[in-house]
């Protein structure tokens, strides 16, 4: 019975990393100079706003809102001007970031001090990329991420935006849409966060429409994943009323 027990109390800390889901989990990429550099960019911008009513949290589909290609379809930040930047908002989008990576820069710091009104959240798109995290672990990597970002901005409302669609394969697809039926099951008639299914939005005849993202015009060309300027555009327009209501 001692060896019995003693066997069961070794495998109990396998049995707990085991279960852990490393979507949900803060991971760093400290490790990568240009990230702790835009890190640190992200921590001086919302000392230097600590006003902003609107904050957006993401990976580079947000940080995308700064692109100024100069080839029009790339040329973004200027519907970001237009719509966000009365707002004094800020965008906190890293390249490349998981759910586990926005988990650990919220635990670090990344909205201390701020209140805005409304915190706008795009994550999940890398999830099944090279980490190929399913939905059953994103899932409740995004749900942590918005509990993560109420606990700390409890007088904020959540706008969660869908993971958007993209053209990389059809695993992703399917990743995707289920991904995001079950949040919009998880938050439906929440007072505090209203997801925004914005898939209708950068598809044709039903399809993810290529035309409307910057990757498949890139040399060489890569898989549709950022929306261009057009794409950005439909997506602020469309979550423009909600961000007169709660960040006015």
């Amino acid at each position: 019975m001692k060896r019995l027990l003693l066997t069961l109390a070794l495998l109990l800390p396998l049995a707990a990393h085991a279960s852990t889901n490393l979507a949900e989990a803060p991971i760093s990429r400290t490790n990568l100079p240009w990230w702790q550099a835009r890190f640190t960019e992200t921590l001086a911008q919302a000392q230097q706003d600590p006003n902003a009513k609107i904050v957006w949290l993401g990976d580079s589909i947000t940080f995308y809102w700064q692109r100024h290609g100069g080839h029009g379809y790339d040329d973004i930040l200027p519907v970001w001007n237009h719509y966000y930047a009365p707002y004094q908002a800020l965008d906190f989008g890293i390249i490349g970031d998981t759910t586990s990576s926005l988990i650990w820069r919220l635990d670090h710091g990344q909205v201390a001090g701020l209140h805005p009104r409304l915190t706008i959240i795009l994550i999940g798109a890398n999830n099944f990329g090279r980490v190929h995290w399913d939905a059953s672990m994103t899932i409740p990597g995004i749900e942590s991420v918005v509990t993560n970002t109420h606990n700390r901005l409890p007088g904020s409302h959540i706008i969660l935006v869908s993971v958007l669609p993209s053209i990389r394969s059809p695993w992703v697809d399917a990743q995707t849409a289920t991904t995001n039926a079950a949040l919009a099951r998880h938050y439906a008639g929440s007072p505090i966060v209203t997801f925004v299914d914005v898939t209708p939005l950068l598809q044709k005849n039903g399809h993810t429409d290529a035309s409307l993202f910057v990757d498949p015009r890139l040399t060489p060309p890569e898989p549709a994943l950022h929306p261009d300027a057009t794409g950005m555009a439909r997506i602020a327009a469309a979550l423009q009323p909600l961000v007169e209501k709660y960040a006015q």
